[in-house]
């Protein structure tokens, strides 16, 4: 209502740990509600999960309705990696999108994860990779 055309949200970390993803995709569920046409960003931050959590946090932000699933906040013990871009792009849903984001410094990292599948960048330093200002 105050104007926000996405909304990111971090997924719950303790629900995934549980195994208890039918309450993660129903959070995922209820905030893409609350956005409607908004963009919805899922961040899952991958530097803590296994590669079975990162599959089934897939099959949840799929399920949920979400517009991206979201490697990383930039604040967690690591940001994103290649092969976790191309883990998402073998088990997201057709409709779901991939932001890579955290640990992006370069033209070259940024570029290598859109040829990996990244359909955006987070990157902080982006402006100054790319034009070294």
């Amino acid at each position: 209502d105050d104007g926000a055309d996405e909304i990111d949200m971090v997924i719950n970390i303790g629900a995934v740990k549980n195994k208890n993803y039918d309450l993660v995709t129903e959070e995922i569920a209820v905030l893409k509600e609350i956005a409607g046409d908004k963009i919805l960003k899922v961040i899952v931050e991958t530097c803590y999960l296994t590669e079975e959590e990162k599959i089934r946090l897939c099959e949840c932000v799929t399920k949920g309705g979400a517009d991206y699933i979201k490697t990383s906040t930039g604040f967690g013990t690591a940001g994103a990696s290649l092969a976790d871009i191309a883990l998402f792009r073998k088990h997201i849903g057709k409709n779901v999108k991939i932001k890579a984001a955290g640990g992006i410094r370069t033209r070259e990292d940024m570029e290598a994860f859109l040829t990996a599948g990244a359909d955006r960048i987070g990157a902080s330093g982006a402006v100054r990779a790319l034009y070294g200002e």
